[in-house]
């Protein structure tokens, strides 16, 4: 197969050798402009995208299209109504951040509690220096031994998150599906994991039954003093809700890995650095170089696995 891969950008420090070598040609982009889909897909019977859109027109007028193979697990990007409609197989990556996503979320809930980042500024500004006695303790430490974890969305990722916290001490909540009509035995619903655990941690998907999911409302109904942290989507959590609540005091911290607009070129309410005790970090937490690896080895398999009819990760 011709194949061309639009954006590489997120992944081209990695050995894409492999994906080279199950093909006839590989072309490769370090970004795609909307403007420049359209030709660079012509003649190819392989796409290859991350986050570059493929919608109805550009798959109908791709002549020579047979697969489209996603190097994320959201296939939102690709109009597989159109893809469907034209014999076009696509194919997605699945489970390959468990770990990497599960260790950052660990992360941010240690930097919360222990208020590393708070610290580390202390000492570089001179606090520690100026201490009259050995130690500094301006800010309250707090540790995740006895306190509650609420997860909201217990797929693979949240099912990691919630064994890692167990290790530490911490005592787990399920929260049932957000909708549901009927609660199963091994989840508790939303309105009582939000008003009882000391954290809560978000993994599931953004839609429409999910967006905004972490509301004023919601917001409202937590513990005074807990924390919140978003490693799933930022349209999850209502950011300027989210700002009231930390500047308020009523939320004891928050960390976030995703905002509503990715890169937020245009600003975000959350960047505000008054926002005390909020920690953001660039959509980053699925960035392992062993989650990265694994998703070029797994579009290998999708690849290899179209060409024996035997399709991998099918989505349409």
């Amino acid at each position: 197969m011709k194949a061309v891969f639009l954006d590489t950008q997120s992944l081209d420090d990695l050995d894409l050798s492999p994906l080279a070598d199950c093909v006839e040609t590989l072309v490769c982009y370090p970004t795609t402009s909307p403007e420049q889909v359209a030709e660079r897909i012509a003649g190819f019977e392989l796409v290859i995208t991350n986050k570059v859109v493929l919608d109805a027109d550009l798959i109908r007028n791709a002549d020579s299209l047979q697969l489209i193979c996603v190097v994320a697990t959201g296939v939102n990007t690709i109009d597989l109504t159109a893809a469907t409609a034209r014999g076009i197989t696509v194919c997605n990556s699945q489970g390959y951040g468990v770990q990497s996503v599960a260790q950052h979320v660990l992360s941010l809930m240690l930097a919360l509690h222990t208020r590393l980042l708070d610290y580390d500024r202390a000492v570089r500004r001179g606090d520690w220096n100026r201490s009259s006695q050995f130690c500094l303790l301006d800010y309250p430490i707090l540790e995740l031994n006895g306190r509650t974890l609420g997860i909201v969305g217990y797929g693979a990722l949240g099912q990691e998150v919630a064994r890692l916290a167990r290790c530490f001490g911490m005592q787990v909540m399920i929260a049932a599906r957000p909708g549901s009509t009927s609660i199963p035995a091994d989840r508790v619903a939303l309105e009582t994991v939000l008003s009882q655990a000391d954290v809560i941690s978000l993994h599931c998907p953004l839609t429409e039954a999910t967006h905004h999911l972490i509301d004023a409302p919601a917001l409202a109904r937590m513990k005074a003093g807990s924390f919140l942290i978003n490693a799933a989507r930022g349209g999850i959590v209502d950011e300027t809700a989210l700002k009231d609540a930390l500047c308020s005091g009523h939320l004891g911290g928050a960390a976030t890995d995703v905002l509503s607009e990715e890169p937020p070129r245009q600003g975000n309410i959350l960047l505000d650095p008054a926002i005390p005790n909020l920690i953001i970090t660039p959509h980053s937490a699925w960035g392992s170089v062993q989650a990265r690896q694994t998703i070029i080895e797994q579009t290998v398999e999708n690849i290899r696995g179209f060409l024996q009819q035997t399709s991998v990760r099918r989505v349409n």
